[in-house]
C-alpha cells in the first residue's frame, strides 16, 4: 500500500512533464497509476473475503505514537475499488475531453493523480492523525480541481466555498479524533475498536464533532449547500470527486466507525435525521433543475443523505445495504457526470431546455445514460435496485424513517426521468439538437461504469459475500443482498417507490407552480453568501474599534488580557508550595532595585533616547542576574542581545521625533505604571506557579551527563542548542530568517540579493594621509569622527576573530554560534556607524539574503550528515583526528549546526543594518532632507 502512496506522489511530480510532452494523451499513461491500485484492491479479494484484513505499518514518529500504520478491511477495499477504478477511467475519458494545447492541463493532471493519492491514503489509514492529514490533502486538491478555470470568478468562488465548509469540519473532526485517541489510549483505530470506550459527556462531544467533519465533507445538512456550486468544476472532476471519491469520504467514516460509536447517543439521531432531511430537500431541488449537471449535482447530495442514514443506522443490515448502495452510487452517478460531459462537448449544450432528439442522433450514448439512470432510479435487474431493496428492508420496522425513504427515493425515480427525459428525449417544437459521434475515449468510460451496474445486479449473491464481512461488525446478518427474495414488503415498497416516481414526472406540469413556490427563503448558497458577508461585516466593525493605530493601546490590552485571564485563573487554581528566600547575597537585591527603578522610570520618560537607555539598563540588569545566579553563557548572550536591541533603536530612533508626544498625560502614565507592575506580578506568579505544580523530575536533570556522553561537550547549555533540543533551535532559526526577510521587505524597494551600493570615488588623498575607512570619506565633516574611525580600524579584525573564537570554543566554554554571531553583527555595527552605509558594503561585500539561506542550509546540511552517518537526524557523531604538531584532537559534528546559526545570526544582523541603516538613508539622501541620517559629501582637495 505505501508503495501505491509512493507512486501516485512520483506520478503527479511528473504529470505536468508529460503532459508538456505528450498533450492530453499523457492521461492514458498517468491513468495507470490509480488503475494499479484497483488491480492491488482486486489480487487481495482473497485476504478480506473473510473478514480478514491487510496491514502494514512504518514506524514514523515514535514519540507521538504517530504510525504509518495502512489497513485494509471491507469497507476499505471497497473504496479501493471506486477510487483506483473511477479514476482511471476519468483520466481516461480526460484524454480526450481536454483540446490539445489547454491552458493549465498539465496542472490538473498533476492535482488529479494526487488527489487520487490522497483519497487513496484516506481510505487506508488505520491511524486516526494519518487519516486526518490525507483528509486535509483531499480538501486542498479539491479546492485546486474545482477552482480549475482560475480566470472564471465562479470557479475561485466554487472553490473557495468548498474549501472553507471542508476545512472547519475537518478541523471540528480533529479535535473529535483527539479526544478519542488520549481516552482510548491509542490513535490506532483498530485497536480503539477492539476495546470498549470509558463512557461520558466527552464520548458525546467528540461524536458530535467527528460527524461535523464527515458531514461537511459529504455534503449533508446543513453543510450541503457547496455541492452544488462546486459544480463550476470541469466535469471530469464532478465525476469523480463528486461521485465517486471526495464526498464519498464522510459518508465513508461514518461507516468506518459506526460498528464502535454507533452506540453513542448522538450518533444515530444525527446521522438518521440530517441524512432525511438532505434526501429529501436534494431530491425535491433536483426537480427544478434545468441544468443537467446541477440536476445531478443535487441528486448526489440526496443521495449522499441516504448513505449517511443507512451507514449510520448501526444495524447489520442497514450496513450492508450502505456497502452496496455505495457502490452502486459511485457506479451510476460517475457514469451520468461523464455522460453530460458528452452532452456539454458534443452537442454544445447541457440545459435540457435546449436538448431535442439527441437519443436518435446518439443512441449508444443514450443507452449507456439510461443503464446508469436506472440503475439511479432502482429498476431491477441493476445493482442500484438491489441497494435500494436492501435500504427499505432494512427499515422496515421503523415507519417513519421508512416514510422518509420511500418519499426521498420516489424523488430519486422522478429526477431520474427528468434526466434522461431531458437530455435524449424528443421536445415538441424544438428543432433537434446537432450531436457529433462521441470520441470512444469519452463513451467507453461510462459505458464500462453502467454495465458494471448492470451486471452486478444478477452478481449480488457473490458481492453480498463480498460485503457482509463488513456488516458482521454490527452483528449476525440473518439476510443477504439478491435480485429476489420473494413478494417481500420490501419489493412492494420497490414498486410503490417506482410508480410514486413515475407519477411525479408525469404530474410535473401541474407540479411545477409547487415546485417553484416550495423552497427554503434562503437558498444554501444564498445562506453562505451572507453567512460569510456577515462575518466580514463583523471584522471590520471590530478592527474599526479595536485597531486604532496606537500601539501603546494595543500593548495595554496584551498586558490587561494576560493579568485579568492567567492572573485570575492563578489566583483561583494555583497550588502555592514553594519555599521561598529573599536572595542568596544581597548583590542580587541591589542589581533588582536598579532594574525596578528603570523600568518606572522608562514609564515616565519623556525623551525617546532617555527611554531607550532606561530600557537597556533593565537588560544588562538581567545579564548581572544571570551571572550572581552562575550563568555565564545566558549573562555573555543577554549582554550581547542588549548591545546589538540598543544598536537597532538607535537605527530607529534617527527617524523619529526627539520627544515623545504631549500625550500621555500625568494620569495615563500612572495607569502605565500600574498596568506594568500587575503585568509583572502575573509572570513572577505564573513562574512561582509552575514551580510549584511540578510532580515529576525535570528531564533537565540529565542534560549533564547527556552533554558529555552523546553530544561530547561540557557546556551544557550549548550541547542542549545544538544536540538535546537541536529541532528546536532550527524551528527558532527557521523563524529568524523568514522574519528578517519579511521585516526587509518592508522596508526595501528593490531585490536585497543586488549589488552592494558603490563608494562614490573619492580623489587621491594628499601625500602621508592615512584613509582609516573607505566609507567614511563619503561622510559629511560634521558627521565624521577621526577618533571612532582609528579605534574601529584597530578592533575590528579582533572583535571578528574573538567571534569565531566563542563559535569554536562555545561546545566545551561560555559562547556557541548564537553568541559568536551576535559579536561578529556588532563587528558590522561599529564599521557601520562608524563609516556609513558605503562602509558597511566594504565590510561585508555580500547579499544578507545569501547569509541567512547559507546559514540555514548549513545547519539543515548538518542534520543530514547525522542522518547518513548514525540513522538519526540531527545526531552529533565524534570523530578522531591526529593532527601534527598538537596530537590527538576530535571533532563533534554538531559544530557545523553551530555554523550554520552563526551565518544565520550574522545574516540577521546584516539585514538590519541594511534595511533600518544603509537603506534609510539611501531614502534620506533621495528625498534630500538636510541634517537628518548619514548624508554623503563630494571630496575634494583641501585648500
Amino acid at each position: 500500500m505505501l508503495v501505491l502512496l509512493i507512486l501516485h506522489l512520483v506520478a503527479a511530480l511528473v504529470a505536468p512533464l508529460l503532459v508538456r510532452r505528450w498533450g492530453p494523451r499523457a492521461c492514458l499513461a498517468l491513468a495507470l497509476v490509480p488503475a494499479a491500485a484497483a488491480g492491488w484492491a482486486v489480487a487481495h479479494t482473497g485476504a478480506v473475503r473473510d473478514g480478514g484484513a491487510v496491514v502494514e505499518t512504518y514506524t514514523w514518529i515514535p514519540q507521538l505514537r504517530f504510525d504509518v500504520a495502512l489497513r485494509v478491511g471491507t469497507l476499505s477495499w471497497l473504496m479501493m475499488l471506486l477510487v483506483g477504478g473511477v479514476g482511471a477511467l476519468v483520466l481516461v475519458y480526460s484524454a480526450r475531453y481536454f483540446p490539445p494545447g489547454s491552458v493549465g492541463l498539465g496542472r490538473f493532471a498533476a492535482v488529479l493523480v494526487a488527489f487520487a493519492g490522497a483519497m487513496l491514503g484516506l481510505v487506508v489509514s488505520d491511524d486516526l492523525l494519518l487519516l486526518y492529514v490525507f483528509w486535509e490533502l483531499t480538501t486542498v486538491f479539491s479546492y485546486l480541481l474545482i477552482g480549475h478555470s482560475t480566470e472564471r470568478r465562479a470557479s475561485r468562488w466554487a472553490a473557495a466555498q468548498a474549501l472553507t465548509v471542508t476545512t472547519l469540519g475537518g478541523l471540528a473532526m480533529l479535535v473529535g479524533f483527539l479526544l478519542l485517541g488520549q481516552h482510548a489510549g491509542s490513535y490506532r483505530w483498530s485497536a480503539v475498536a477492539a476495546a470498549p470506550l470509558p463512557g461520558g459527556g466527552w464520548l458525546t462531544t467528540a461524536v458530535l464533532l467527528v460527524l461535523a467533519g464527515a458531514l461537511a465533507k459529504s455534503a449533508v445538512f446543513p453543510f450541503n449547500a457547496w455541492l452544488p456550486v462546486a459544480m463550476a468544476a470541469p466535469t471530469p472532476v464532478s465525476a469523480y470527486l463528486h461521485a465517486a471519491a471526495m464526498v464519498k469520504a464522510g459518508v465513508f467514516l461514518i461507516g468506518l466507525l459506526g460498528p464502535t460509536l454507533a452506540a453513542a447517543g448522538p450518533w444515530r439521531p444525527v446521522t438518521v435525521v440530517a441524512g432525511l432531511v438532505t434526501l429529501v430537500a436534494g431530491g425535491w431541488a433536483a426537480l427544478r433543475q434545468c441544468d443537467l449537471k446541477l440536476l445531478l449535482a443535487y441528486g448526489t447530495v440526496s443521495q449522499l443523505g441516504l448513505l449517511a442514514v443507512v451507514l449510520g443506522a448501526g444495524t447489520p443490515h442497514a450496513a450492508l445495504a450502505g456497502a452496496a448502495m455505495l457502490a452502486a452510487h459511485a457506479l451510476f452517478k460517475s457514469a451520468l457526470f461523464l455522460v453530460v460531459g458528452i452532452l456539454d462537448h458534443e452537442a454544445g449544450s447541457r440545459d435540457l431546455r435546449d436538448l431535442s432528439g439527441v437519443g436518435r442522433a446518439a443512441p449508444a450514448l443514450a443507452t449507456v445514460a439510461t443503464l446508469a439512470a436506472a440503475s439511479m432510479a432502482g429498476v431491477p435487474p441493476l445493482l442500484g435496485f438491489v441497494a435500494k431493496e436492501a435500504v427499505l428492508a432494512a427499515f422496515t420496522e421503523d415507519p417513519w424513517v421508512l416514510a422518509a425513504l420511500v418519499a426521498g427515493s420516489a424523488l430519486t425515480v422522478a429526477y431520474s426521468i427528468r434526466f434522461l427525459w431531458g437530455a435524449f428525449g424528443t421536445r415538441p417544437g424544438v428543432a433537434d439538437t446537432e450531436v457529433r459521434r462521441p470520441p470512444a475515449a469519452m463513451l467507453v468510460p461510462p459505458a464500462l461504469l453502467a454495465v458494471a451496474g448492470f451486471a452486478a445486479g444478477p452478481a449480488a449473491g457473490w458481492l453480498s459475500g463480498l460485503l457482509e464481512p463488513y456488516a458482521e461488525l454490527f452483528g449476525p446478518v440473518d439476510e443477504h443482498l439478491a435480485l429476489w427474495h420473494g413478494p417481500t414488503t420490501a419489493l412492494g415498497l420497490s414498486a410503490l417507490v417506482l410508480a410514486g416516481g413515475v407519477a411525479l414526472h408525469l404530474a410535473r406540469g401541474p407540479l411545477a407552480p409547487a415546485l417553484a413556490r416550495l423552497r427554503s427563503p434562503v437558498s444554501g448558497s444564498q445562506g453562505y453568501e451572507r453567512t460569510i458577508h456577515g462575518f466580514d461585516r463583523l471584522a471590520i466593525e471590530v478592527t474599526s474599534v479595536t485597531q486604532r493605530g496606537s500601539l501603546p493601546q494595543y500593548l495595554g490590552a496584551v498586558l490587561l488580557a494576560l493579568v485579568l485571564v492567567p492572573g485570575g485563573a492563578m489566583l483561583a487554581t494555583a497550588p502555592w508550595r514553594v519555599e521561598l528566600a529573599p536572595w542568596d547575597n544581597p548583590t542580587q537585591l541591589v542589581v533588582c532595585v536598579v532594574i525596578a527603578v528603570a523600568a518606572v522610570l522608562a514609564v515616565g520618560a519623556r525623551r525617546r533616547l532617555t527611554a531607550m537607555l532606561l530600557v537597556g539598563v533593565t537588560g544588562y540588569g538581567t545579564a548581572m542576574m544571570f551571572i550572581l545566579y552562575g550563568a555565564p553563557d545566558l549573562a555573555l548572550t543577554q549582554f550581547l542581545v542588549e548591545t546589538a536591541t540598543i544598536a537597532v533603536f538607535v537605527l530607529v530612533l534617527r527617524r523619529l521625533p526627539e520627544r515623545f508626544s504631549a500625550r500621555p498625560l500625568r494620569r495615563s502614565r500612572w495607569v502605565r505604571r500600574g498596568i506594568g507592575v500587575a503585568a509583572g506580578l502575573v509572570m513572577a506568579g505564573l513562574a512561582l506557579a509552575a514551580a510549584g505544580a511540578r510532580r515529576a523530575p525535570s528531564i533537565s536533570a540529565a542534560f549533564p551527563d547527556l552533554a558529555v556522553a552523546q553530544g561530547y561537550g561540557r557546556n551544557v547549555v550549548n550541547v542542549t542548542l545544538v544536540d538535546i533540543r537541536a529541532w528546536d533551535t532550527m524551528g527558532e532559526i527557521s523563524v529568524l530568517v523568514v522574519t528578517a526577510t519579511g521585516v526587509a521587505s518592508l522596508i526595501f524597494e528593490r531585490s536585497r540579493t543586488g549589488p552592494r551600493p558603490r563608494r562614490p570615488r573619492p580623489s587621491m588623498p594628499r601625500a602621508g594621509r592615512t584613509v582609516w575607512l573607505l566609507g567614511g570619506q563619503t561622510l559629511g565633516e560634521r558627521r565624521r569622527s577621526i577618533v571612532f574611525e582609528v579605534v574601529t580600524r584597530l578592533i575590528f579584525h579582533t572583535v571578528l576573530l574573538f567571534s569565531l573564537f566563542l563559535l569554536f570554543s562555545g561546545h566545551n566554554a561560555p559562547g556557541g554560534g548564537f553568541s559568536g554571531g551576535l559579536v561578529a553583527g556588532l563587528a558590522l555595527t561599529l564599521r557601520y556607524l562608524a563609516g556609513g552605509r558605503y562602509e558597511l558594503a566594504e565590510a561585508a561585500p555580500v547579499g544578507a539574503g545569501t547569509v541567512l539561506g547559507a546559514g540555514l542550509a548549513v545547519s539543515v546540511g548538518s542534520g543530514v550528515l547525522g542522518l547518513l552517518l548514525t540513522g538519526e537526524v540531527l545526531q552529533s557523531v565524534k570523530v578522531d583526528l591526529w593532527l601534527p604538531l598538537v596530537g590527538h584532537a576530535y571533532l563533534v559534528t554538531s559544530i557545523f549546526f553551530d555554523v550554520g546559526v552563526y551565518l544565520v545570526v550574522v545574516g540577521l544582523v546584516l539585514d538590519i543594518l541594511r534595511s533600518l541603516g544603509a537603506e534609510v538613508d539611501r531614502h534620506v539622501e533621495a528625498a534630500g532632507e538636510p541634517g537628518r541620517g548619514l548624508t554623503v559629501q563630494r571630496e575634494g582637495p583641501r585648500s
